[in-house]
């Protein structure tokens, strides 16, 4: 299956096709033509028309309406009526089939999944109805698999073996030719392609495609964790031989044709163990008393061209992925960590931002373009802090990346003081004008050279984080409202308002901690939204609170369509600042050039396709680098099994209560039946369980003590013994 047949599909399509179904079950014994359909949808643009047209070729291919004469549509005359939608596979092993017509999900017993899987795009026709059932349907065939490779166990017999997936919603095992294993040894965990299942047998016929190796063993499960989403550990030979053959000098021709910024102050501030330095900040004081600052990004678009394979390879990733353990890079090394990093002392083409801005940070003037650079200085987060702090030249030799003490100019001390009052200035303005301020704790390992976890800490975002923070969020702000404002086919980065069932779920929860969320408008919400994550703040429920926030927000996504920024009060956003590392951030720098060489607007199609496969794989992305956070967990805590934890109940379902341990963030399942005091029913009004006899309740948001009793590395599971209440 093609990946572009994977990623087609979107919004205007389905409202395309639900629009032809409308038409043609209105009047089912009716023809109607493609002009009449479009006249009935009020279709008149010739890019929807041409949609349309080739979606009633598409739905006759695969059989969902008939044509009785040439060029002439009606609704296929059935017994039953057919759906397409996707398959959610529940824990019980039934699914509901999601429809994009249809209001509500239909359901599936899995007696009548018809070797369908998770994910997988199927026809499913309704059952008639009984009376006060829900819907209820059956899949009469798979259109599309959503995976094709899974991972999972050899169970190796005598002439055969089977795969058993460890992918938790897989219900069937993997049937394994001999002469399809791969010389993998019973017990190995494998990558197996999924073939054809036929009628006559139990199980789907597979190929394995990669030893991955023992389970259990660091290097086979990060491995399998990639394997699991699809995501590649290492590139092609190919592609790594063709980026090793880009001309990566600087020449003297091309700085010719860019704004030479070589003299001024500039330096880079990231993580400690960062190896690629995709933004820079320049800083000198005008004559006129203004400062003009200078964000400079990675100019990849340079070296990454397209219709090459280094910028296929750049697309199919597009993104990096970002272990506990490793960065899985969307481009090779010689250009993500060495001829687009930008690093100190060395001469950098670069795409900037440029801003005059007067002392209390209100813009006086803009300027985008292609520029070199060459950074004076790189801090790391620690030493710009340090700065902040004190005022003092002198970066000591505990906190230095330099391995010893050292000093910076006065200069430099007044630049970085000027960033963080500024960056003060326009983080307060955006707050007042309704962003969200979302400080979610992040996890972070303490490894060992071998890769083990010996140690937890939470990164903390202090001032210096974000500065860096607050001049890329100006750049990103900026460059789109350029474009934007031209009503010009673009690259979005938009975000949605939140669902308002979600935000009344989320004030049932927080009102067990005494907070609550005002719904009245969109600024109250903000506001009160707000007040809640500064109340929470070193409190046992934060993480759970800022979780469940989070949560209730929508997803933000890439876009050709303009809605703005919900959660930062943007009416304009896009992604411009990380192109080493974000394929959207390439298109956007390609886009800008093109305009600013006058250049006409293209079909917003085409990179409306590339928004929706970024998109999705910046999700697969994340579910990958969530999956490593939680091996690790599991991995710190199978060397804590004698020792007692506090933890705070984070969630509550009719077979267990999960708990998140408060000193080092780690999750765990107490399951009912493992508590033995009393018969526990599960209470969802109250997000509680409840003993039958001793009225005992165990409720979202309590404290409770907890010992490990079981971690699986290899399901990634991680079970707790109850100890009780804290008094």
């Amino acid at each position: 299956m093609s990946k572009k047949k994977k990623r087609a599909g979107s919004q205007r399509k389905n409202e395309i096709t639900k629009g032809i179904f409308t038409v043609l079950e209105k009047e089912p014994s009716k023809t109607f033509n493609y002009k009449q359909i479009a006249s009935r949808l009020g279709i008149t643009d010739t890019q929807d028309r041409n949609l349309l047209i080739k979606r009633l070729g598409q739905l006759k291919a695969s059989e969902r309406i008939v044509e009785p004469e040439r060029g002439k549509y009606q609704k296929k005359p059935s017994l039953h009526t057919y759906f397409t939608g996707r398959v959610d596979l529940t824990s019980s092993g039934n699914a509901y089939i999601v429809v994009d017509e249809l209001d509500d999900d239909i359901f599936v017993a899995n007696t009548n999944l018809n070797k369908a899987f998770h994910g997988d795009t199927v026809e499913v026709f309704i059952k008639p109805k009984r009376k006060s059932k829900k819907m209820e349907g059956e899949i009469s065939r798979v259109l599309e698999r959503k995976k094709t490779s899974y991972v999972g166990i050899v169970d190796k017999q005598k002439s055969f073996a089977f795969v058993r997936p460890t992918d938790s919603r897989m219900y069937t095992d993997i049937f394994i030719p001999p002469e399809k294993l791969k010389k993998a040894n019973d017990g190995d965990k494998v990558l197996v392609n999924l073939g054809d299942w036929p009628d006559d047998a139990d199980s789907p016929y597979g190929e394995i495609v990669e030893v991955l190796g023992r389970p259990g063993e660091h290097h086979t499960e990060i491995h399998a964790i990639l394997a699991e989403y699809g995501l590649p550990h290492e590139f092609p030979y190919e592609v790594e031989q063709f980026a090793k053959t880009l001309d990566t000098s600087i020449k003297e021709s091309e700085i010719a044709k860019r704004r030479d910024m070589r003299d001024v102050l500039t330096f880079t501030i990231d993580p400690k163990d960062a190896k690629d330095f995709d933004d820079a900040l320049s800083f000198q004081q005008l004559e006129n008393g203004n400062y003009e600052i200078g964000i400079h990004i990675a100019d990849v678009s340079h070296y990454v061209q397209p219709d090459t394979i280094l910028e296929e390879e750049a697309y199919d990733r597009a993104t990096s992925v970002y272990l506990v353990d490793r960065v899985v890079p969307m481009l090779p090394e010689v250009l993500s960590n060495m001829a687009c990093s930008l690093r100190p002392n060395e001469e950098k083409y670069t795409f900037s931002a440029i801003f005059e801005m007067d002392d209390n940070a209100k813009l006086v003037k803009q300027w985008f373009g292609r520029t070199v650079i060459n950074s004076n200085e790189r801090f790391a987060y620690e030493e710009a802090q340090h700065i902040i702090e004190t005022a003092q030249k002198k970066i000591p030799k505990d906190i230095s990346i330099r391995g010893n003490a050292y000093s910076v100019t006065e200069d430099v001390v007044q630049a970085v003081l000027t960033f963080d009052r500024l960056a003060k200035i326009m983080r307060q303005a955006r707050m007042d004008a309704g962003a969200i301020s979302f400080d979610k704790i992040e996890v972070k390992f303490h490894l060992s050279e071998d890769n083990e976890p010996v140690g937890v800490y939470f990164k903390e975002a202090k001032d210096a984080n974000k500065l860096i923070e607050e001049f890329m969020l100006l750049a990103n702000r900026k460059v789109a409202e350029f474009i934007g404002k031209q009503k010009k086919t673009f690259v979005y980065r938009v975000h949605d308002k939140p669902d308002e069932e979600k935000l009344m779920a989320l004030n049932g929860v927080i009102s067990r901690f005494g907070h609550s969320i005002n719904l009245k408008d969109s600024k109250t919400i903000n506001q009160s939204l707000n007040k809640l994550l500064e109340d929470v703040k070193g409190k046992k429920e934060q993480n759970l609170v800022d979780t469940l926030a989070i949560r209730s927000m929508s997803k933000a996504i890439y876009t050709t369509e303009n809605i703005g920024h919900y959660g930062l009060g943007f009416d304009y956003y896009t992604h411009f600042t990380s192109p080493i590392r974000r394929y959207p951030d390439v298109m956007v720098h390609r886009l800008l050039q093109h305009y600013l060489d006058k250049e006409k607007t293209p079909k917003a199609a085409l990179y409306e396709e590339k928004c929706k496969h970024s998109s999705d794989m910046e999700l697969l992305a994340a579910n990958a680098e969530r999956d490593s956070i939680k091996y690790m967990q599991i991995k710190f805590m199978e060397d804590h099994k004698d020792q007692e934890f506090l933890g705070v109940i984070s969630g509550v379902t009719e077979w267990g209560i999960y708990v998140e341990i408060v000193e080092n963030k780690c999750e765990g399942m107490i399951r009912i039946r493992d508590i033995k005091d009393d018969y526990y029913v599960f209470d969802e009004r109250q997000y509680a369980i409840i003993g039958e006899r001793t009225k005992r309740m165990y409720q979202l948001g309590d404290e409770v003590y907890v010992m490990v009793k079981n971690t699986d590395l290899i399901k990634r599971h991680l079970d707790f013994s109850l100890i009780g209440k804290k008094k």
